[in-house]
């Protein structure tokens, strides 16, 4: 049976309001000058500890800016997001293959676990695998090497799918294919770049897109 690691947002969630909203929560805190959230979509996805340094001064207390972020977002953004239209019909059909579903996030794991459990996704998931509080697996090459530890996986029966650059070449370091979310905030460019093995256009392709990537 083939495991699946699937990416949160921008995957399975759009996440992008409740995210950008308490980063600019974080920097108005801080006294920097706040980018338009039409200017911070590609915050979305990686860890916030490797994208505050891009953000606030040198001067600056990056692990603040991330204690700032987290306090609001857990209490005004972690719900703020909406499921990609056909994305659960998308992860119930995979989950009948059969196959092993597992989310692969950077989001710290508590957060995602409530997330999941939100949107109703709970019973299609074996396991949530996110970073702590204080970082571990903010790399998502090293979480995946924790997962395939853990779950005793084969890399070549797994499948990363995911929407950014951080998923694809997390995926390429353990030689997973890495299958590149199009509806998400990562373009064909970027995707591409990273190593996406496939890409796919929508939630209703990725069924189909996933047969095909297991029987190469």
């Amino acid at each position: 049976m083939f495991a699946i690691l699937v990416d949160l947002d921008g995957t399975i969630i759009n996440s992008a309001p409740g995210i950008i909203g308490s980063y600019q929560h974080a920097l108005r805190c801080m006294g920097v000058d706040c980018p338009p959230a039409e200017d911070l979509t590609w915050v979305v996805g990686p860890p916030s500890r490797r994208s505050f340094p891009k953000l606030i001064r040198p001067d600056q207390d990056v692990e603040e800016a991330v204690h700032l972020y987290r306090a609001h977002y857990e209490v005004h953004g972690l719900l703020n997001g909406t499921i990609y239209p056909g994305m659960q019909e998308a992860l119930t059909d995979l989950y009948a293959l059969p196959a092993r579903l597992f989310v692969c996030t950077a989001k710290v794991q508590s957060f995602a676990e409530r997330i999941i459990e939100h949107f109703g996704l709970g019973h299609l998931f074996e396991q949530i695998y996110g970073a702590d509080l204080g970082g571990k697996f903010d790399d998502k090459g090293l979480l995946i090497e924790h997962i395939i530890g853990v779950e005793q996986i084969e890399p070549s029966r797994m499948v990363m799918v995911g929407d950014r650059a951080n998923d694809m070449l997390a995926a390429t370091r353990h030689a997973i294919p890495g299958l590149g979310a199009l509806w998400g905030y990562g373009d064909e460019a970027e995707l591409t770049a990273a190593g996406a093995t496939v890409l796919c256009p929508s939630p209703s392709q990725l069924v189909e897109t996933v047969r095909r990537l297991v029987s190469a």
